[in-house]
């Protein structure tokens, strides 16, 4: 058995669930704030069931991912001796920016336990981009890892998303014109 194939193939596969788990919470987050709109019942009983389904997503699947992807990945950086190469300290920066976010979104989560709502659902739906833009900037890291130009492709895809987000603000103020 090849302990460190084990470990590179549990590594991939909680970064997978980790990711997912970032990007359901965010969406529940969203479905939670929208609730607050409806009728007095109907609220109460949407905003329990997503509460519910927040408290199993984030302690069954994205804490426990997280920490196996943190675990796995530092056992590979260590065996491989990683940690000097450029590549891998862009990864590793990008990954703390990553569990940041995660933290942001444990913030999040115990407000709306809370019953304290202070995101809108737009601003939910920006700040769930987030966790997509790590995605891809990890990932051609990792794969480009050995070419000059992955910091471009990297810096290509950030204004790509800024681009998109401010047309995206763009819009919505048109239409709140029309």
């Amino acid at each position: 058995m090849d302990l460190v194939g084990s470990i590179k193939a549990l590594h991939i596969i909680f970064v997978v669930n980790w990711f997912a788990g970032l990007f359901y919470i965010v969406r529940l987050f969203i479905y939670y704030v929208e609730a607050e709109e409806k009728e007095e019942i109907e609220k109460n009983i949407l905003q329990v069931q997503y509460k519910l389904m927040q408290k199993r997503l984030w302690y069954i699947i994205t804490w426990p991912s997280a920490v196996i992807v943190i675990c796995t990945g530092l056992y590979l950086a260590y065996k491989f001796n990683y940690w000097l190469e450029p590549w891998m300290q862009l990864k590793l920066g990008m990954v703390f920016l990553l569990f940041l976010y995660h933290l942001k979104c444990g913030q999040i989560y115990t407000q709306l336990q809370n019953n304290i709502v202070k995101w809108t659902s737009t601003k939910l739906r920006f700040f769930n981009e987030i966790a997509t833009l790590f995605l891809i900037s990890i990932v051609f890291v990792v794969v480009m890892k050995h070419l000059l130009n992955w910091m471009w492709g990297v810096v290509g895809i950030m204004g790509i998303a800024v681009t998109i987000m401010i047309a995206v603000k763009w819009y919505k103020k048109q239409r709140k014109k029309d």
